[in-house]
């Protein structure tokens, strides 16, 4: 069964269903060094807009492709939640829109969703990750060691971090 791709406005973005037109876009900002260094490989047109298991969303900011924000969903009653992830071109980045993106999100996976908890899980090192996450309301659970293959074939240790809604998400 395919997850729900709506469309959802914040202050200064929309996010919208991710279509064949963005993947240029995505996958240029998915092979900057910046990105690729915690997302590991270039994804493909097919991997993002047919994945079962993950949502993929376009942000968009005033018309233009400022980056991805993606959920997944547990459904089993008794561990009903939801994760999320983000990646953001860089001319988009240190603005706060990072943080819009994932407030928009959590608060549709809450209301319309009926999810009580979300989770994310940035690479240990990933400060600046961390530190938006954390403005957003996240908090740190624990650390997952060797939980993910770097590029050089290292396992690295990743953060689990998770939102209970609708209390702790931030505005």
């Amino acid at each position: 069964m395919s997850l729900p791709r709506p469309r959802l406005r914040g202050a200064r973005l929309e996010l919208r269903p991710l279509t064949a037109d963005d993947m240029p876009g995505v996958e240029a900002m998915l092979a900057e060094p910046e990105v690729l260094r915690w997302w590991h490989r270039p994804h493909t047109a097919e991997e993002l807009l047919e994945d079962p298991a993950w949502a993929v969303l376009a942000v968009d900011v005033a018309g233009e492709l400022a980056g991805i924000v993606a959920y997944s969903e547990q459904d089993d009653p008794m561990y009903r939640s939801a994760a999320v992830d983000i990646s953001l071109a860089r001319p988009y980045r240190g603005q706060g829109l990072g943080p819009e993106a994932i407030v928009v999100l959590v608060r549709w996976l809450h209301a319309e969703r009926r999810h009580h908890r979300v989770t994310i899980d940035p690479a240990t090192a990933n400060d600046r990750a961390i530190r938006a996450y954390e403005r957003v309301g996240f908090r740190p659970v624990g650390v997952m060691r060797r939980y993910e293959r770097g590029a050089d074939g290292s396992w690295n240790d990743g953060l689990l971090m998770d939102l209970l809604l609708p209390d702790e998400v931030q505005p």
